[in-house]
């Protein structure tokens, strides 16, 4: 039953989101404006309004009140941070695995491996590490490893092996696949089972919304840096100015040019969004150690739902309590 659609909720949902995301982008690119601070002012003022609506309305479009519940707050809060600290440094290491160090797609692809391995078996040990130690040994462990990794990356240089990046996905694969395996179970379980379906959309909410204020605000720190590099003698305005909009549009543009100064602003443009990546993952790595200390003490005393008791297998259940 999940009642009427508000449509209310919706436009200041989307209002106080695209607000919000707009200001934090274009602050980056083009500093800040009277324009995109009214956007900020009207963005954060909706969805001021939007938790204040959900908290009154009888059908609320996403229930706030469940966050009173200390350990679905905390496993929502740790993946929405896990995710902001991760998704933007996903984006762009795709971006320095062909840009920068001239790999393929199918190769970059490839590269990325160690984390989809290392979340997938990291998700099969979850349950039993948890039972074994403790929630939140297990969610605040995994996100203090995936926050280790990426501070690994301030180190990052154009010429850096594989070696040290296959381990740093590696890590972030089995940190993330610990800690996200376990809090979507505390996520259902801490709260009553005719709420689930509401539990489990707050957690889809988290996921995107971490991810699309991750790319806007770790993005926005690339591109404020990248944007920033001394472009070399002799180039022409136009193609120093396409140069500037992104990595890609540098070495497009450079195609367009003699060779030796091609070469020179294609590692110009390089080592600035090399810059811009590592002062990234710098933040992101903050921000996950930060949420790792968060998750240690909001998840104290939480447990998984526990499954059949061993010795209850050949239980059978009452029809008549099935019924009920």
């Amino acid at each position: 039953a999940p009642g009427p659609w508000d449509l209310q909720s919706v436009v200041l949902s989307l209002v106080g989101i695209v607000g919000v995301v707009y200001a934090i982008k274009e602050a980056a690119a083009h500093g800040l404006r009277w324009d995109i601070a009214a956007a900020a002012v009207v963005g954060v003022a909706a969805l001021v309004r939007f938790v204040r609506r959900q908290l009154r309305i009888r059908h609320p479009l996403l229930d706030m009140r469940l966050f009173r519940n200390r350990g679905f707050s905390g496993a929502v809060l740790a993946d929405l941070l896990t995710i902001l600290g991760l998704s933007g440094l996903v984006f762009f290491l795709s971006q320095y695995l062909q840009l920068v160090q001239g790999r393929g797609p199918l190769e970059a692809g490839v590269a990325e491996l160690p984390a989809a391995v290392g979340a997938v078996t990291a998700g099969l040990l979850a349950g039993r590490a948890a039972r074994r130690f403790s929630v939140r040994l297990v969610v605040a462990g995994g996100l203090a490893g995936v926050g280790l990794a990426t501070a690994a990356l301030v180190l990052l240089t154009e010429n850096t092996g594989y070696p040290m990046l296959g381990a740093v996905l590696l890590v972030v694969g089995v940190g993330a696949g610990f800690s996200f395996t376990v809090t979507a179970d505390v996520i259902l379980s801490s709260v009553p089972k005719e709420q689930a379906g509401s539990a489990s959309a707050v957690s889809e909410t988290a996921y995107e919304l971490g991810a699309a204020l991750g790319i806007a605000l770790l993005g926005s720190i690339v591109t404020g840096v990248y944007r920033g590099f001394h472009t070399p003698a002799g180039v022409p305005a136009e193609t120093a100015n396409a140069a500037h909009e992104s990595l890609g549009g540098a070495v497009e543009a450079a195609g367009g040019i003699p060779g030796h100064q091609a070469a020179e602003l294609v590692a110009a443009a390089q080592e600035a969004f090399v810059h811009g990546l590592r002062i990234a993952a710098g933040a992101g790595a903050a921000v996950l150690l930060a949420t790792s200390v968060v998750a240690w003490f909001l998840l104290r005393g939480q447990k998984l739902e526990d499954g059949v008791e061993h010795g209850q297998e050949d239980a059978v259940p009452d029809p008549q309590d099935a019924r009920h």
